[in-house]
């Protein structure tokens, strides 16, 4: 239960006047810290509960204390006077004065004037550390003190929490840095600030009243050429909290489309203005919408989340003590928002369609009784099926380069694409990008292979046949000699004597990026152990088509597909004749590793023991040096967040329960769930649009579903699956944020089927790359994690992810996938997950009172580009299920009538027109 009332501590309560340079040390029921010498800014936040941590970077404050250099508690904004026509900046941070700061009543008060030298003489600023319940109060107050009007077309409050990563250890940084991320919801936003462990406590910081909408997320430019660093890898910057964004509307971001309409503020003569933040404790990461509700905001949870296929129904609840005047949509019509009913705690419940016109942004506003509006914000795709339909298919054919000319001998395949000049990426300084390796490169044909392991189209698997027989055997993967199986890491390369008569597009710098402009001997290099899950994915994807598709593959049989993706792993972990790895990082989490169990299972499946046990044996290792390590999460990069995908799936595979829980909370630790498509889900990544974006964006930024959220939802979907009790407020916690992980790869499909690698964040571009670059682990992700869900929520209700509910006399609840795949469900009451290998998952049902459970699986004999597979009359389909929570006390048992085993699960016979119903009953 929250305190209802706290009593603010100064280290130096007696004094009315606090000396310009002395630190300020607080305490609240809820914190302890220090407001900073000179400036009064933040500089130490420690909650109670665990007085050892610091939200803020205090052990690293003096080299932060200079102009230009922004904290918690400094102010920024653009005003003008009398209807002027210029707009003028104000910042805190531009310099460092020494303000005076005073004390009475418990408030730490200081005048900002003297930061603002330039501020109209009429204008009068003043900030407040304050308390309320036990928790820290940041406020500002504006006056007009003048005659005219001033007009405020910019009002932001910047935040810094501890996000440096520089000079510190894995360890270091797990234990003492956080992740800021914002929820851009206006009156009911608020910003999230989360431990690396994912175990808290976290901070969350609200609006402190009604004038502190959320409108705008501004990234805030400070000096680079630092001790720490700024804007890199190890340091991705702070932002600022944007209240009124008009003026930036008006310049910096006025060709786009912001996330929330930017408005400005008219003070006229002797009016004040008072706005301000609140820091709140939450104890761990599925309590942050608890206690944003407990400071009052509206909390909004969207099912299956915020990115929408047309086909699905989505449902809204929404948790407010104000009543809802009115709801309205941008763009008008883009989507119907109709009540579905009353329920428990508050809770009002809404069915979420979208037009069958609706492509892209769509923001639901929500206005309440106070005359606060909340913002959500909805990404409208495709049907899922049909947009990896429109994906595999631009793919294979605008993607499709036939060019057998080309010196780096790259055709034909399926490469890299710019979508702004609507053409093949064929030179970049980044070399792999046009070279058809490293995710930049691979990303492509990586996706395509993804997508014939589950939708196979003759069209599409022939080319890629074509590809892997004439560029990826023998050209991009070595085909004889000591290195078979080595995977390059570039076939294209800049070195002019080697390739005589070739043209280097001078728009480049071919030497301006050293150590990533490869000459030939750089770029054959075979020792990158990431490279080989993307050319071992590409066999087993067809592998795949080929085995539920009897006669699809022309140039080899199913099997050498998957011996061939079983060599290319072997080698990564192989030695050389020297005794050394063939391959770097081969210990380390691998980007869409998680398809190598899949490759694992099918070998097994198809009696090759002696291959499985010897792949068995190699992740068995790698796991055991993860389960020794305190942070087993490495890569190339300082600190990454897809190195944990593989750990989970491995310690999971292996019953290293420990290994496999702490790496869920470090997902969820840069992994949120919030009300606004582009962050629901969407695993902290922000420094490969330099490696793999578009040369003219390549920089360090937030980026919208790359691939860490396909990725991370794998752990976060198969944690869910595995939780005891399925139905409880925190594993369905897992579940939203997987499958916002998970869907958030549909929303790079753009209405003509390209997939770009990610969205650009900032508030002056708001747009996705032009370049396919690494999307294809994303869609690995993707593909492997689609499923349709069935769970009785303890307040909604029956609900689905990823399916329409259907209930049917208050005992049977019917479902109908409409996921991209429609191979997977998962029925949480008895914990029973069943996948089949092809066609699809018509509808399933269960029956509260028995607690059977009834699956209709029909044919995708018509599904597959025209190719029809099998004989005349049916498909053979296999089964598998299980029961993923040991614990659940119902055993339930296949009724298996008419089955026979093969391939590692049930043969189930499926007429070509039709469905065949697989029955599942509990245990007597």
């Amino acid at each position: 239960m929250r305190p209802l009332h706290s009593i603010l501590t100064l280290s130096i309560i007696c004094a009315s006047i606090i000396p310009s340079l002395a630190q300020v040390n607080f305490s609240t029921t809820n914190f302890v810290g220090a407001f900073a010498a000179r400036s009064g800014v933040l500089e130490s936040l420690r909650p109670v509960s665990s007085p050892a941590f610091d939200f803020s970077p205090s052990d690293v404050f003096s080299f932060r204390d200079g102009p230009g250099q922004y904290h918690t508690g400094d102010l920024t904004f653009r005003y003008r006077t009398n209807g002027g026509d210029g707009w003028k900046d104000a910042d805190t941070a531009a310099l460092r004065a020494n303000l005076t700061n005073s004390q009475a009543d418990g408030l730490l008060l200081s005048g900002l004037n003297v930061a603002l030298p330039d501020v109209v003489a009429a204008l009068t600023v003043r900030r407040t550390w304050s308390h309320q319940d036990g928790d820290l109060t940041l406020s500002f107050t504006i006056q007009n003190t003048g005659s005219g009007t001033i007009e405020l077309g910019s009002l932001g409050m910047p935040i810094e929490f501890n996000n440096i990563f520089t000079n510190r250890t894995a360890t270091e940084t797990t234990a003492k840095c956080v992740l800021v991320d914002p929820y851009i919801g206006l009156g009911a936003g608020y910003v999230q600030v989360t431990r690396l462990t994912g175990t808290g406590p976290n901070l969350v910081v609200t609006p402190l009243n009604s004038d502190s909408k959320l409108e705008a997320w501004r990234f805030l430019s400070e000096p680079e050429d630092v001790p720490l660093g700024y804007r890199i890898q190890t340091y991705e910057g702070n932002y600022a909290w944007q209240i009124y964004s008009k003026a930036y509307a008006e310049q910096e971001w006025n060709e786009t489309v912001p996330w929330n309409p930017p408005t400005s503020k008219i003070l006229a003569a002797g009016e004040t203005l008072t706005v301000g933040l609140r820091f709140s404790v939450a104890e761990t990461v599925q309590q942050i919408e608890s206690t944003v509700a407990s400071v009052g905001l509206p909390v909004a949870v969207g099912i299956p989340g915020y990115v929408l296929p047309r086909d699905l129904v989505g449902r809204l609840f929404i948790n407010a003590t104000q009543k809802i005047t009115a709801i309205t949509v941008e763009p008008e019509g883009a989507l119907n928002v109709s009540l579905s009913g009353e329920y428990p705690s508050s809770w009002t419940g809404y069915d979420v369609t979208a037009n069958d016109r609706t492509f892209g942004r769509a923001r639901v506003d929500i206005s309440y009784a106070d005359g606060r509006t909340q913002a959500i914000h909805y990404w409208i795709a495709h049907p899922s099926t049909a947009a990896i339909s429109e994906l595999g298919s631009f793919l294979t054919n605008e993607q499709w380069y036939t060019n057998t000319s080309d010196p780096f001998g790259r055709a034909p395949s399926v490469i890299t694409y710019d979508r702004e000049a609507n053409d093949y990426v064929l030179q970049d300084n980044r070399t792999w990008i046009a070279g058809l390796s490293d995710e930049g490169g691979a990303g492509s044909f990586l996706a395509a292979g993804m997508k014939q392991s589950v939708s196979p189209n003759a069209g599409e698997v022939s080319k890629l046949e074509t590809f892997v027989h004439e560029v990826v055997w023998g050209r991009l993967q070595i085909s004889s000699g000591n290195e078979t199986y080595a995977v390059r890491k570039s076939l294209f390369f800049y070195q002019p004597d080697l390739v005589p008569g070739y043209v280097y597009d001078p728009y480049f710098n071919w030497t301006s990026v050293p150590g990533e402009t490869w000459n030939r001997s750089a770029a054959y290099l075979v020792d990158r152990t990431y490279d080989y899950v993307h050319v071992s994915a590409l066999y087993w994807g067809l592998y795949r088509a080929g085995r539920t598709h009897p006669g699809m593959l022309t140039r080899q049989e199913p099997d050498w597909y998957l011996l061939q993706a079983y060599h290319t792993v072997i080698f990564a972990y192989s030695n050389a004749s020297d005794g050394t790895p063939n391959t770097d990082y081969n210990n380390v989490g691998l980007m869409g590793e998680t398809v190598w169990g899949d490759l694992l299972a099918d070998l097994s499946a198809e009696n090759y023991t002696a291959e499985a046990a010897a792949m068995q044996s190699i992740m068995h290792a790698r796991q055991q040096v993860w389960a020794s390590q305190p942070d087993p999460y490495g890569s190339e990069m300082a600190w990454d967040s897809t190195g944990e995908e593989g750990v989970y799936f491995w310690s999971h595979h292996f019953h290293d329960n420990s290994t496999a829980q702490k790496t869920v909370d470090a997902i969820r630790g840069y992994m949120p769930t919030v009300a606004h498509w582009g962050w629901n889900g969407n695993a902290r990544r922000y420094w490969d649009f330099l490696y793999a974006g578009s040369i003219q964006l390549a920089r360090i930024e937030r980026q919208i579903h790359h691939y860490g959220s396909g990725l991370n939802a794998l752990p976060l979907l198969s944690n869910y699956r595995a939780a005891s009790d399925p139905g409880s407020l925190q594993a369905i916690y897992n579940l939203r944020v997987g499958y916002g992980g998970n869907q958030g790869p549909l929303s790079n499909i753009d209405v003509g089927g390209f997939g770009s690698m990610a969205f650009h964040s900032y508030p002056d571009t708001l747009r996705w790359d032009a370049y396919s670059g690494d999307y294809g682990p994303n869609f690995l992700g993707h593909v492997l994690g689609a499923a349709t869900y069935l769970v009785e929520h303890p307040d909604f209700g029956w609900i689905s992810f990823g399916g329409n509910v259907r209930e049917s006399n208050g005992s049977v609840v019917t479902v109908q996938p409409k996921d991209a795949v429609r191979k997977r469900i998962f029925v949480a009451p008895v914990s029973l997950y069943v996948t089949i290998d092809s066609g699809e998952i018509a509808d399933f049902t269960y029956n509260v009172k028995s607690k059977e459970v009834q699956v209709s699986v029909a044919s995708d004999a018509n599904s597959t580009g025209g190719y029809r597979h099998g004989d005349a009359h049916s498909q053979q389909v296999v089964l598998n299920w299980e029961q993923t929570a040991q614990q659940n006390k119902t055993k339930m048992q296949l009724d298996a009538r008419g089955l026979r085993q093969g391939l590692g699960g049930y043969i189930v016979e499926v007429p070509s027109a039709g469905v065949t119903t697989i029955s599942f009953t509990a245990c007597s």
